[in-house]
């Protein structure tokens, strides 16, 4: 009798696996019957879609855009509120992670176009670790938009080695005082994108790593011109 050997057995295995989860969004349509510009947007870290709804109702002339609030897949407890926020990603597996949420984004995408009241005017906004998934919706998804809004946030290494191509707008802003995305990172990524031939707008506000009133007016002026140059 042949004996079988366990000599040859790894004894710790990593494997992934595809699975189906089930993601959520909030969706505030303006008043009229369209169709209408969709703003779509991404929250931060230990945020939640309710959270980056309000932030982005804050804007002024957003009262006419279609606003998306997508929900991060990976959800958890607040544990001084016990409220549900979510995280984009993390290391752990990083590359099966972002495809997951490209495509993500993708089926959330789809399903607002097929709306009736949906126009074809498209821009991505990002706060703090949603300013990555901004970026990676605008060069990954196949969907053309109009414009990036990132506040807080770093410009992907993978988004950068693709190129924005088809994007004809940016905005870039942070806090003079915000300790993670620091002025001079903004800096440095402004670089990167114009020496990929973009010209991005910026704001440095006086604030740290947050959604202030002045940027909320850069924002908006942001919108009107994407919305005059269509």
């Amino acid at each position: 009798m042949t004996m079988n050997s366990d000599a040859n057995r790894p004894s710790n295995i990593h494997q992934t696996i595809p699975t189906t989860i089930h993601g959520r969004y909030l969706l505030s349509w303006p008043e009229g019957p369209g169709p209408h510009p969709l703003l779509m947007g991404f929250h931060g870290y230990g945020e939640n879609a309710e959270a980056h709804l309000e932030a982005l109702r804050s804007i002024p002339g957003a009262g006419s855009w279609a606003l998306c609030a997508v929900q991060a897949l990976h959800r958890f407890y607040d544990r001084k509120t016990e409220a549900v926020v979510g995280c984009w990603m993390t290391k752990q597996d990083r590359e099966l992670a972002i495809a997951d949420n490209v495509a993500y984004v993708r089926g959330v995408l789809e399903a607002v176009r097929r709306e009736p009241w949906a126009g074809g005017t498209l821009v991505f906004a990002g706060f703090s670790q949603g300013v990555a998934m901004a970026y990676r919706a605008a060069a990954f998804t196949g969907i053309p938009s109009h414009g990036v809004i990132a506040l807080g946030g770093d410009l992907p290494a993978d988004v950068l080695e693709t190129g924005l191509i088809g994007v004809p707008d940016l905005l870039i802003g942070t806090g003079s005082k915000d300790p993670w995305y620091t002025p001079l990172r903004l800096a440095e990524d402004q670089a990167k994108l114009e020496a990929q031939g973009l010209k991005p707008s910026t704001l440095v506000f006086e604030g740290g790593h947050e959604w202030t009133g002045a940027f909320r007016v850069k924002v908006g002026q942001f919108l009107a011109t994407v919305l005059q140059n269509r």
